[in-house]
């Protein structure tokens, strides 16, 4: 029961990485907006926070500064999209190939770096649990927050009406601009807070997941987060229990590992990309399911007037 309860908690803690990520990419197909850049946005961010971790010693420092990286990236990547109208999936993935390099080169002087000793949560009385309290409730409380921000993204596109325009303008950004919304700085904004999220996101693999900095640390996950919103059907509940199904995952091949089971441990780290593809393919068999939930401009350039 000891070994199971640590795995749940290595599952949230690596779910939140997905879980963030994800959900700033489902902000920006909410607005039309795919994004394939985000590996390479989770990549800057994360030495961009790791090297601000090192410098200060705070983690919401780099939390703050993977925000920021990943927000100035995207907001480029937005204007070459949506003002420039460049294809979107040439440069998400040019940005990805950017983001990679770009990383590799700012952080050879960090290789070796080390941060302080990381502190240690836990919520007074819950923690003392058997069993629940060292599964849920010794987390970092960047874990919490990803689950809060579920919950708001979800109130914010369903409940308000700054979710309802920007929904409106993933669906139909001509009726949008009809009625006087302005259909590329809505775009952008979104842009610029999935990017912010996705550097969160980067921050916290860095700083806190590993933590610790060496080139190409994402492996994927920036791949995963964008799978994630087709999985869950650009719905915020959804991605979330998928971030933690991949998360469990990923933390399978260790747990099996430990426990001695003898499988090939290049077989154990395919398992979750894997998943990823398998979970793809089965959504894919029933296309009207897509087409239903996807919204109907993504990946659409908007001109006004054209």
């Amino acid at each position: 029961m000891e070994g199971f309860a640590l795995l749940l908690a290595a599952t949230l803690n690596a779910g939140t990485v997905l879980a963030i990520a994800g959900l700033g990419l489902l902000i920006n197909e909410r607005a039309g907006v795919v994004n394939l850049g985000a590996e390479g946005l989770m990549l800057v961010a994360a030495i961009a926070g790791f090297a601000t971790a090192v410098a200060s010693g705070s983690d919401w420092l780099a939390f703050g500064a993977g925000a920021l990286a990943g927000g100035a990236l995207a907001a480029l990547f937005g204007l070459l999209v949506i003002w420039l109208n460049t294809n979107q999936v040439a440069t998400g993935l040019a940005l990805s190939l950017f983001g990679g390099g770009f990383s590799a080169f700012v952080g050879i002087n960090f290789v070796q770096a080390k941060l302080g000793e990381r502190p240690q949560f836990s919520i007074p009385l819950l923690a003392d649990i058997p069993f629940v309290g060292p599964a849920l409730f010794r987390q970092h409380p960047m874990v919490y927050l990803a689950m809060l921000l579920t919950v708001a993204l979800a109130w914010f596109l369903y409940r308000s009406r700054a979710g309802l325009v920007l929904r409106a303008v993933g669906e139909s950004p001509e009726s949008a601009h009809a009625l006087g919304y302005p259909v590329r700085r809505i775009r952008l904004a979104a842009v610029v807070v999935g990017g912010a999220l996705c550097g969160v996101a980067g921050a916290y693999l860095s700083v806190v997941y590993t933590p610790l900095w060496v080139e190409g640390m994402v492996a994927g996950k920036g791949w995963i987060a964008l799978a994630l919103t087709t999985f869950a059907t650009w719905r915020p509940a959804r991605l979330l229990l998928g971030a933690y199904l991949f998360g469990g995952v990923t933390m399978l091949q260790f747990h099996l590992q430990g426990q001695g089971v003898q499988v090939p441990s290049q077989f154990l780290s395919m398992l979750p990309y894997v998943a990823t593809i398998v979970v793809l393919v089965l959504i894919s068999r029933n296309a009207a399911w897509i087409r239903v939930n996807m919204p109907a401009s993504l990946g659409k350039p908007f001109v006004p007037g054209g």
